[in-house]
């Protein structure tokens, strides 16, 4: 993967890992959701965003959950001038010490099926995007709703019930979170039909890449598992 260039799925896995980690830091601290999102001074339902590596909460949000688990430092790095290359005519510069590789290796855990989740969240969200900016798609993924609810009697029924309100108030975070109710809407989801063939293989594409794995740093190659 050309991981210089855009690709919205190696975002999504960063901030699904990010969040992921921020959980097992908080659990491994002895936390419970109340008290940390007391310290933080944010609701329970952003704390679960956070952890959820949902895109919504702020930089600012995530950064003060960092903190308090004792890992701001991290984004300091980024902040800093650490990691950048040396100001021209200085000595560090003028050092014939080579520059220290710093590489990290992205990828996704197929025993628990996170591939296949990550895959349907991307789906989605992509297709959200474009139901936004289009509301022909939206009248599209409702008539394929209503096609299926008169088809009759099915195991998905209630999910598609429910998927009636979500298009009509546009309550896409309900479809877009990392519950288990979540996933299941996203498995009887009308949406993603709405997906021209193109940005759905785009996508595919950015899937096979991450399964395989992704470095990211100085060598901007694809890493073999």
């Amino acid at each position: 993967m050309n991981v210089a260039g855009h690709s919205a799925v190696l975002e999504r896995q960063l901030l699904l890992q990010l969040g992921d980690r921020l959980k097992r830091l908080r659990k491994a601290q002895g936390l419970g959701t109340v008290a940390m999102a007391q310290r933080a001074g944010i609701s329970r339902t952003t704390l679960s965003a956070v952890e959820a590596g949902d895109p919504g909460p702020s930089i600012g949000t995530y950064l003060r959950v960092m903190s308090l688990l004792g890992v701001g430092g991290e984004l300091a790095l980024l902040a800093g001038d650490t990691l950048q290359p040396p100001l021209p005519d200085t000595a560090a510069a003028r050092s014939r010490r080579a520059k220290p590789v710093v590489q990290v290796l992205v990828s996704v855990d197929e025993t628990r099926h996170q591939i296949q989740d990550l895959q349907s969240l991307a789906l989605h969200e992509e297709a959200v995007r474009r139901v936004r900016a289009d509301p022909a798609l939206l009248q599209q993924a409702q008539a394929t709703l209503e096609r299926w609810l008169q088809s009759g009697p099915s195991r998905s029924s209630g999910l598609w019930k429910e998927w009636q309100t979500i298009l009509v108030k546009g309550q896409w975070r309900k479809a877009l979170g990392h519950t288990r109710r979540a996933q299941a809407l996203r498995q009887a989801s009308p949406l993603t039909t709405v997906l021209p063939e193109d940005a759905r293989q785009n996508i595919l594409a950015q899937v096979r890449e991450l399964r395989q794995g992704v470095l990211l740093g100085d060598a901007m190659n694809k890493a073999s598992p």
